[in-house]
């Protein structure tokens, strides 16, 4: 654990297992963004996470600020969910066949997304959105695909057309190895402009099946919708005949209880969960309409399946997190919204106070602190940020014990388990930031 002082501990230990990594991973990591080559320096290795803190193998405590990317909405190792898993895993840890633990999870699930009459439970976000699309597809008898700059629906070949995430952090257009005769059924189109959807449709008449979209964006930094985007949206899948997907892995339960579409009021065909829906361990989910999902094998014929889908440890898990956020909704989301407001608008203001430009995007607990002094309102403006300086700011306040996203182009995440404290924390490590 960090010493009473705060005093930042060399990466000693870290490196020599960074070094062990790399003898078996490329890059010595499981996921691109991991390996710190946006921001650069050398990842820390987590040795354990207890509520809003990351402890590292050579000593250090840091404020968590990413929250394993989303999921740890009440912090790490919240009690209830370990209890949980603990309990579910005496059973067995897998069945490969049906049990009641998955209806449990998919009725606290309708409840929050009442637009979800039936769903399908997978592993992983990436193969809710990958499975939505492929539904979608046989839905409509439809081959194309609309998604937006910026926007990561997982590392599906036909979605990494100008993805964000871990795409947009490394400069990668694209990725290898993705045909185009894949890639061309993907019309990627810039966030928050209607005028191009329209465009899209004019030119690929009765052709589109979807609009596939991060209702807040948080893969290229936060970027909330322009007011009437998302409507705009509905209306114009609605007069196409088009399905609208509204890929809610990140912002599912995290904007509000009942996600972005819950927020603006928004009806979507099809919905993407994934991340707080399992609570922390691997859990994706997509659902709709009975129509659309009943298209599906064994009732249909679009085919989807997962040897690991309703796994009977990540529906545990995924019920104890739901049963609190519903059990203690105004409690729960007023406390991640005030404290989300604090640490974002606090860090701007210091910032500001500092001379340097910083623009805060914020949706509920969820945001990011742009280098520009410029609005950041989609990929492009989002792409013209100082990424050098969000790199030394990003350094610096690790070396002060605050873990932020390793890169620009990636949201930050609060947890109820952040309080006062962590709020001080972090406006402290920031203050030092910028003036150093």
């Amino acid at each position: 654990m960090q010493s009473e002082t705060n005093q930042f501990k060399p990466f000693a230990e870290s490196l020599k297992l960074q070094r062990r990594a790399e003898d078996f991973f490329p890059g010595g990591v499981n996921s691109p963004v991991r390996g710190f080559r946006s921001v650069g320096g050398h990842p820390p290795f987590v040795e354990r996470a207890e509520g809003a803190y990351l402890f590292d193998v050579d000593g250090n405590r840091y404020v968590d600020m990413f929250g394993s990317w989303g999921p740890m909405i009440l912090g790490h190792a919240y009690a209830p969910v370990v209890m949980a898993i603990r309990k579910a895993a005496g059973f067995g840890t897998s069945f490969g066949a049906s049990h009641a633990l998955e209806a449990d999870l998919a009725e606290l699930v309708q409840r929050c997304f009442p637009s979800v009459e039936r769903m399908r439970f997978v592993s992983s976000g990436t193969e809710a959105c990958m499975s939505a699309i492929r539904l979608a597809r046989g839905f409509t008898g439809r081959n194309f695909v609309i998604k937006f700059e910026g926007c990561y629906h997982g590392h599906a070949d036909s979605l990494l057309v100008k993805a964000g995430s871990g795409v947009a952090t490394l400069g990668i257009p694209g990725s290898a190895g993705v045909p185009a005769e894949t890639a061309q059924h993907t019309l990627a189109l810039p966030y928050n402009d209607l005028a191009a959807v329209e465009a899209a449709f004019v030119a690929h008449p009765g052709q589109i099946a979807c609009i596939l979209v991060e209702p807040v964006v948080g893969n290229a930094g936060t970027i909330p919708p322009a007011p009437g985007y998302l409507a705009g949206l509905r209306r114009i899948a609605t007069e196409q005949g088009a399905l609208l997907i509204l890929d809610e892995v990140m912002t599912g339960f995290r904007v509000s209880l009942g996600g972005a579409q819950q927020l603006y009021g928004i009806t979507p065909d099809l919905t993407t969960l994934g991340k707080i829906i399992g609570g922390g361990l691997p859990v994706g989910a997509f659902g709709g309409r009975r129509e659309v999902m009943e298209q599906l094998a064994p009732l249909g014929p679009v085919y989807q399946a997962g040897t690991l889908s309703g796994n009977p440890l990540a529906m545990a898990a995924g019920i104890a997190t739901l049963t609190h956020l519903i059990a203690h909704e105004n409690e729960v989301y007023a406390k991640l919204e005030a404290t989300t407001r604090s640490i974002a608008e606090g860090v701007a203001k210091l910032a500001s106070e500092a001379g340097v430009a910083v623009t805060a995007n914020r949706v509920g607990a969820m945001f990011t602190w742009f280098f520009t002094s410029e609005a950041v309102t989609d990929y492009a403006s989002a792409a013209r940020s100082d990424t050098t300086a969000f790199a030394r700011f990003h350094g610096r306040m690790m070396q002060a014990g605050v873990w932020l996203p390793p890169s620009q182009f990636e949201a930050a995440f609060v947890s109820t388990a952040h309080g006062e404290a962590e709020v001080d924390l972090v406006l402290e490590a920031a203050r030092g930031a910028f003036a150093g």
